[in-house]
């Protein structure tokens, strides 16, 4: 029986990689802010959401494909722009790559990737927005963009809501830091995960490869806190393609948005990495979503672990989701098998809750009726 085969939902993945990645590593892709409290809330509040299950409906034939930016997508999950994703194992960001080539769903190609911006869309078949922060007097984030546009990507989603890098205690304790410091603590680590660090260690350090060209440097800590809605208008006159704003969790803020011109808004609260006490995404859409009609386009991510979140928030409002932590899991589980048998997990889980609904398409999910809040205990 292969490693894959032992992943049967996201805390089988979750669990598998926490075996084999070191401590500092598996921390980093599963911790959040502060004490955490931020991302039980996430959980919390896609827990307490019920979905009706409506019966006597023929639903033999059931189609998991959405509508996105007027095309068809087969799928309304892509996947969520991650910085580093070969910390997971070597060549994750080529394996997220080709699923995204193969499913024809959109990689999020992170400012932080470690595989250059060119090669990831190359790999993607086009499937790739490219996710660009905006740091110190914002120059070096105008040249990001150039640089996207002359790859060939057509959607720049700006992340908005990281003004100053979040302290997340459990890479504190692990003295992470990029590139690697190596220290007693950081040597035992790997010595005790000798697979990973040897793989590691054939196929080369993880890097921002973003970064690797003349002329492009990046410091994780560098401050961000100069964005500013000025500046979302120089990038809307820079950027003549689609543009998405990625961390609102105001609806006074997604108003300003559109007004500015923005195409989507990608509501999120970074998983939870950047404010212990922002309020979960998923409720944050709601209230998104009333502000602005029916008629906007609206995606989610931040603490989607099943086919059955991916149905809430499609319910809530979303038009389009977005999961990053699962895949990266399932990569260091059991690699691209791994991630492979994820994603036919999430297709499978989101089927079955589809016919438990009654419904054969998502078109008619984010109407009434199909929701009911969990019973008050």
């Amino acid at each position: 029986m292969s490693r894959a085969e032992h992943i049967h939902c996201s805390a089988d993945a979750r669990r598998l990689a926490r075996r084999r990645l070191p401590w500092m590593v598996f921390d980093y892709i599963d911790g959040a802010a502060g004490n955490e409290t931020g991302a039980a809330r996430n959980r919390a509040a896609l827990d307490e959401m019920c979905l009706r299950p409506r019966v006597l409906r023929d639903v033999s034939r059931r189609a998991l494909s959405v509508e996105l930016f007027g095309e068809t997508v087969s799928r309304p999950f892509g996947i969520a722009p991650m910085g580093m994703c070969n910390l997971a194992a070597p060549g994750a960001d080529l394996m997220l790559a080709r699923l995204a080539a193969r499913e024809g769903v959109p990689l999020g190609v992170s400012t932080m990737a470690s595989t250059p911006m060119e090669r990831l869309i190359e790999l993607a078949e086009g499937n790739a927005w490219f996710q660009l922060y905006c740091s110190g007097d914002g120059s070096g984030a105008f040249k990001l963009v150039e640089r996207a546009k002359a790859a060939g990507y057509t959607t720049l989603v700006l992340t908005a809501d990281v003004p100053e890098l979040g302290r997340r205690p459990r890479e504190l304790r692990h003295g992470f830091r990029m590139p690697f410091r190596i220290g007693p603590r950081q040597f035992l680590d790997f010595a005790l995960h000798p697979r990973w660090s040897l793989s590691t260690l054939f196929r080369g350090r993880p890097e921002l490869a973003n970064f690797r060209a003349p002329g492009f440097t990046f410091d994780r800590t560098e401050s961000r806190a100069r964005a500013d809605w000025d500046m979302l208008a120089r990038l809307r006159d820079a950027w003549p393609g689609r543009l998405v704003v990625k961390g609102i969790l105001d609806p006074a803020d997604a108003r300003m948005a559109r007004e500015r011109g923005v195409d989507a808004i990608q509501v999120s609260n970074h998983g939870a990495r950047q404010l212990e006490s922002a309020p979960a995404a998923l409720e944050a859409l709601a209230a998104i979503r009333a502000e602005l009609g029916p008629g906007v386009p609206l995606f989610l991510d931040s603490g989607l672990r099943s086919g059955e979140d991916v149905l809430k928030a499609l319910a809530t409002g979303a038009g389009f989701t977005f999961l990053g932590r699962v895949f990266l899991f399932a990569i260091a589980a059991a690699g691209e098998e791994g991630l492979q048998r994820m994603w036919q997990v999430l297709c499978e889980e989101l089927g079955i809750a589809m016919a438990q609904l009654g419904l054969t398409d998502l078109s008619a999910v984010g109407r009434a009726g199909w929701t009911a809040r969990a019973p008050a205990a």
